[in-house]
């Protein structure tokens, strides 16, 4: 048996860093040099990992929601009443996008149209995972009552909002991701009755 773990930690890092960078430059105002220089590599070592730098825009975009699904599946399948569900998928997806070493979703937002049509259909599998549970959750709050719609449309309206604090907020600068989810969910749903 062969011990993968330090080519696996090198991906790891490259998919990391490339995150971070990607996200403060850019996807074309990164270089695979700069990434490489970033983790302490050789230029050309990233594609001893990668075939492209599409491929590592393609890992980091997956690392984020691979990193996403588990709370939100768990969030999704669990008993809490659908308001107090809502609030809590708020939450996780705030900290997904949000949190401290996050850059993995945000890369995601700004940069979807820089992927290949092949490296998209890949990406859009867990895409279409994680949206499908916020479509059940949106359901659930619409059968609740707390809702008016359940159309993909509220569903894309919902993360398109949430997901737009990723340009505003700034860690240590007014509310903290709790006091962001909670407004959120008070705009969504109106005051909890």
């Amino acid at each position: 048996m062969t011990n993968t773990a330090p080519v696996d930690n090198r991906r790891a890092d490259l998919v990391r860093v490339a995150a971070r960078l990607f996200r403060e430059r850019g996807f074309d105002g990164t270089t695979t040099r700069d990434i490489a220089d970033a983790v302490g590599m050789r230029s050309g070592s990233p594609f001893y990992h990668f075939k492209s730098k599409q491929e590592i825009l393609a890992a980091v975009m997956e690392e984020g929601l691979v990193a996403g699904l588990p709370a939100a599946e768990q969030i999704a399948a669990g008993e809490l009443p659908p308001r107090a569900k809502f609030q809590a998928l708020v939450r996780a997806h705030l900290e997904i996008v949000l949190g401290e070493g996050h850059d993995f979703i945000p890369v995601l937002l700004y940069d979807w149209r820089r992927l290949t049509p092949e490296l998209r259909e890949r990406v859009q599998v867990l895409r279409d995972r994680y949206d499908q549970l916020w479509q059940d959750v949106v359901n659930e709050l619409s059968a609740a009552g707390l809702l008016r719609s359940d159309s993909a449309v509220a569903r894309l309206l919902l993360m398109g909002a949430i997901n737009y604090s990723v340009l505003w907020y700034k860690p240590g600068q007014g509310s903290n991701l709790d006091q962001i989810a909670e407004e959120a969910v008070a705009m969504f749903l109106g005051p909890e009755a």
